[in-house]
């Protein structure tokens, strides 16, 4: 079986923009780390493409994107020619969404959830709608009129269309409106700050780990420093948590990461990451399987199977 595993930062979707080296790292290690547990699959073979710029990754096969050439166009072609398609991108933007209809289009398995459901986790303020709609604990989101009056600080000010923690702003006052365009505000809750690593696939779901977040506060912003996978145990709270976002946005296939926060009263869901996060790069080391293994009927028949019992994950810490 030929994937296509292609991770936008490094994949040659930013020729020629000056990039940040936080990205740059974060998108090769969850791209270097997929595509060997591919490929320790037997049977399998990946194909990807790399930013010249930048170094190939140690496995897979790859080919190197120059300042000219057309990304979008090369990546259709290597969709055509692959039987599964893996792509790893921020949300934000339509980039993932729009790579995942493109895939569709030539391709028989995406490894993704729909298009229409990666559109909605875009957006922090939809997708705190939705969830709460559900029944979902979730961190109140949205324009600054819908702040209750006397709703304590501090409060967090965010793009609405990111990923990946860009733009956060922490402060310790009410903010004083209008709010940047495209922003939208959200009481800080105080707690743990934590990821769910998921499985996901038409409403089913698997807690892979239960995962600690490393936030560092500097000058009044909020920034992702890494994490601790398998961090915490999976109970029957943490499960049910997992199955009623699933529940709220159906169209959740794949492996997703859902981050929250730990507060003494329970999660409180803060946002859907429609993808394959940081988290990633210590699953397997968390649970001493290759987590590919639980997705090899996915990747050929997109159906998740039954899991076998695992052990409690183990701590594993992924530091940027």
């Amino acid at each position: 079986m030929l994937v296509f595993v292609v991770e936008t930062i490094t994949g040659g979707g930013a020729l020629g923009a000056e990039l940040p080296a936080s990205l740059i790292a974060e998108g090769a290690l969850m791209r270097d780390t997929l595509i060997g547990d591919l490929e320790d699959l037997p049977g399998v073979r990946v194909i990807t493409t790399h930013d010249a710029r930048f170094p190939a990754p140690p496995r897979g096969t790859s080919t190197a994107l120059r300042l000219g050439d057309d990304p979008r166009s090369i990546w259709r072609l290597m969709a055509q020619e692959a039987d599964c398609c893996w792509p790893i991108a921020p949300e934000s933007g339509g980039l993932l969404e729009g790579l995942v209809r493109e895939f569709r289009a030539h391709c028989r398995r995406v490894v993704a959830p729909e298009a229409e459901t990666i559109a909605l986790c875009a957006s922090k303020s939809r997708t705190a709608r939705a969830l709460a709609a559900a029944g979902v604990n979730v961190v109140p989101t949205g324009a600054l009129d819908a702040l209750p009056e006397g709703t304590d600080g501090p409060f967090v000010v965010k793009p609405d269309d990111g990923a990946g923690g860009f733009g956060l702003r922490l402060l310790d006052h009410r903010p004083t409106p209008p709010l940047p365009a495209g922003h939208v505000v959200q009481p800080f809750i105080e707690g743990e700050a934590a990821s769910l690593t998921l499985l996901c696939q038409s409403g089913r779901t698997h807690v892979l780990t239960a995962n600690r977040q490393h936030i560092a506060r500097e000058n009044g912003t909020l920034r992702f420093t890494g994490v601790t996978v398998g961090a915490f145990p999976v109970d029957d709270a943490l499960r049910a948590f997992a199955e009623s976002i699933s529940a709220a946005l159906p169209g959740l296939h794949g492996l997703v990461g859902v981050d929250y926060i730990a507060t003494v009263q329970g999660s409180v869901a803060i946002e859907v990451n429609p993808r394959l996060t940081t988290s990633y790069a210590g699953l397997r080391r968390a649970l001493a399987v290759n987590p590919l293994a639980f997705m090899a009927e996915f990747i050929r028949d997109g159906v998740v199977p039954d899991l076998p019992h695992l052990p409690p994950a183990l701590p594993v810490e992924v530091l940027l």
